[in-house]
């Protein structure tokens, strides 16, 4: 009892906002794992969802699933035995000068309307990240917002000698997370799984 009142009070000693006991409520009750195999229908339901009912974002997951660079490297954020959030790492290909280099790219990221902007995509993309410290590729790349991926870790991929692409992705939009430290020599062209080109989701298009 005097822990839920102690989450419900600021350390004024002031109750907290509505929203932000709803925040921690929500927070509290995160579990953040792999998906199973069998959640990928609900999986997918939730991140068109999150995209504002966009079913390019189910035909992106429906071709990563069925492609080569699918590695079970799907995490959820669950709570009351309920899917709230999603994100996806797949397999890529950096043309780096000396060889090609196998990194991940990130993306869908998706949170189930409900729950936006209470922290949960936040804590999702910590904690997968925090899972993928043993993997054998040096590099994450997204390409999305910088405001959000920045709080998770990202930096500028350009800035760190990295190139797009496409130049249809801005260059704020183009970010990397280093694995381990980064070495002079690794740079290059990120080069998307085929899927991403197949379903039209490189970059930004003219409206």
């Amino acid at each position: 009892m005097m822990a839920d009142r102690r989450r419900d009070v600021t350390r004024t000693g002031r109750p907290l906002p509505s929203t932000e006991r709803e925040t921690a409520t929500v927070m509290d009750e995160l579990t953040i794992r792999t998906m199973r195999s069998d959640e990928f229908d609900a999986m997918r339901a939730l991140s068109v969802a999150a995209f504002g009912g966009d079913e390019q974002i189910g035909a992106l997951l429906d071709a990563l699933h069925s492609s080569w660079c699918w590695d079970d490297l799907s995490f959820v954020a669950e709570r009351g035995g309920e899917l709230v959030a999603h994100a996806l790492y797949s397999r890529a290909i950096l043309d780096a000068p000396a060889q090609l280099e196998a990194v991940l790219v990130l993306g869908p990221v998706g949170v189930r309307p409900d729950v936006q902007r209470q922290g949960v995509g936040r804590r999702l993309l910590v904690e997968s990240l925090r899972t993928l410290a043993d993997r054998p590729e040096p590099l994450v790349f997204v390409e999305g917002n910088p405001l959000f991926y920045s709080q998770a870790g990202f930096i500028p991929a350009v800035d760190a000698g990295f190139q797009k692409p496409s130049d249809r992705v801005p260059d704020a939009a183009f970010q990397v997370f280093p694995l381990r430290p980064l070495r002079p020599a690794l740079t290059g062209r990120l080069v998307y799984p085929d899927a991403f080109w197949r379903t039209d989701s490189v970059g930004l298009r003219e409206s």
